[in-house]
C-alpha cells in the first residue's frame, strides 16, 4: 500500500497546517519580544512509563516507554544565518535553538506471545493489536518567545525499527531487574528512515490573580509532517501558582518537538504551578500503527484519525533546576484497543548550565 493510500484525513492536516501559518503571520506585527534574557543553556532528561495506569495489573503495552535526553540554549545566541531563518518564520522574538534525542518504544497487549497475532499468519494482516516498534529520532528545533507566545518550528530525523533499539533497551531493563522479558520483539516492523518537519505555538494568555495566586490559560496549535506521523493539534491548558510567567507549560516527549517546553526562566525564588489540560489531534498517518510507509506488507493496524488527552501535573522551579511531573489519560489510537483511556506517567527534570 502506497503512504498516499494511506492519508485519507491530510485535507485536514493542510487546514490545521495553514491556519498555524496564518496566525504566525499574523502575530508578527502584533507581538512584542520582551521577555526575560537568559544565557544559560538549560539541559533536561525526561522519562515516560505506561507503569503508572489505571489498568490494574498491566504494564508494557501500546505506547509503554519513552526517553528524552535535550539541550535548550540560552537566549538570542544563534549564529546569525540561523538567526535570519528563524525570523523570517515567526517574526521578532527572544530566540533559542533547542537539540536532543528521542526514543520511543510501542508494543502490544499481549507481550508474552512468541507471535501475538498467531502462527503463520501473513505479514501484510490487519491486526487487531498493535504491532511492535522502537523510534530514535533527533530533534533541532527554533524557538521564538514574546511576552504572550512561544513558536517553534524544527525537523526531526532518525529510525523507527530494529536500529531504534527498543528491544535491546526493554529486554535489556527487564533482565536487569529479574522481570520477564517480552517475547515478540522478533516480529517488530522493520527499519525505516524517518523525516519529518513540524511547528507549533503556545499562547500565555493571564487570567486573574487571587493573592499571590496567579491563574492563566495556555492554548496551543501544532501540525506535523512526514514519514513518521502526520497530524494536526489544538490544545488548552489551565494554570495556577506562582510565577507562572517563567515558562509556557510542560511538553510530554511526544509533543516536545512541537512547544518547545524545556525553555524557562523563573521568574521568582521559587516557582510552581499546577495544571490541567486538554488536547485534540487529527491524524492523517501514523507509521507506528499503519506499518512501513514504503512497505506493502507490513504488519498493521486500523488507525483512528481523532486522538484525545488528558493532562494534569505539577513543576516546581529553584535554583535554576525544574522538576514536573504529568499524567496524561489517552483515548484508543486504534480499532481494538481495550481497556478504554490508555494511561502513562511522566517525569522530568531540567537544569540550568
Amino acid at each position: 500500500m502506497s503512504a498516499i493510500m494511506k492519508l485519507p484525513h491530510v485535507r485536514y492536516i493542510a487546514a490545521a497546517t495553514l491556519m498555524l501559518a496564518g496566525s504566525a503571520v499574523v502575530s508578527r506585527s502584533a507581538a512584542h519580544a520582551t521577555p526575560l534574557q537568559d544565557k544559560q543553556g538549560t539541559w533536561t532528561l525526561q522519562g515516560e512509563n505506561d507503569a503508572v495506569s489505571t489498568l490494574k495489573g498491566t504494564s508494557d503495552q501500546y505506547y509503554t516507554s519513552g526517553l528524552r535526553l535535550n539541550w535548550t540554549s540560552g537566549t538570542d545566541t544563534l549564529p546569525t544565518p540561523i538567526a535570519a531563518i528563524n525570523k523570517a518564520i515567526w517574526g521578532n522574538g527572544v530566540q533559542r535553538i533547542s537539540m536532543g534525542l528521542q526514543q520511543l518504544i510501542f508494543t502490544p497487549r499481549d507481550t508474552q506471545a512468541a507471535n501475538p497475532w498467531g502462527a503463520g499468519q501473513p505479514h501484510n494482516s490487519l491486526l487487531r493489536d498493535r504491532p511492535y516498534s522502537s523510534l530514535l529520532l533527533g530533534t533541532i528545533n527554533l524557538i521564538t518567545d514574546t511576552d504572550t507566545t512561544r513558536s517553534v518550528f524544527g525537523i526531526q530525523v532518525g529510525v523507527m525499527g530494529p536500529a531504534g533499539l527498543g528491544r535491546q533497551l526493554q529486554n535489556g531493563f527487564h533482565g536487569a531487574i529479574g522481570d520477564t522479558k517480552n517475547l515478540g520483539w522478533k516480529h517488530q516492523l522493520q527499519n525505516q528512515p524517518i523525516f519529518q518537519v513540524q511547528g507549533g505555538r503556545t499562547w500565555r494568555l493571564p487570567l486573574v490573580n487571587l493573592g499571590p495566586i496567579e491563574f492563566d490559560n495556555l492554548p496551543s496549535a501544532s501540525a506535523a509532517i512526514g514519514d513518521y506521523q502526520i497530524y494536526g493539534k489544538l490544545g488548552d491548558m489551565f494554570r495556577f501558582g506562582q510565577g507562572l510567567s517563567s515558562d509556557f507549560g510542560l511538553p510530554t516527549i511526544q509533543s516536545s518537538v512541537t512547544d518547545g517546553g524545556d525553555a524557562y526562566k523563573a521568574t521568582r525564588p521559587v516557582a510552581w504551578y499546577f495544571f490541567g489540560g486538554v488536547t485534540g489531534q487529527a491524524v492523517a498517518y501514523d507509521a507506528s500503527l499503519e506499518g512501513n510507509t514504503m512497505r506493502s506488507n507490513s504488519l498493521h493496524v486500523n488507525k483512528k484519525w481523532d486522538v484525545g488527552e488528558i493532562h494534569a501535573g505539577l513543576a516546581v522551579m529553584f535554583y535554576g533546576v525544574r522538576v514536573s511531573y504529568s499524567q496524561v489519560w489517552q483515548t484508543q489510537q486504534f480499532d481494538g484497543a481495550k481497556s478504554g483511556l490508555f494511561n502513562y506517567g511522566s517525569l522530568m527534570v531540567s537544569a540550568k548550565f
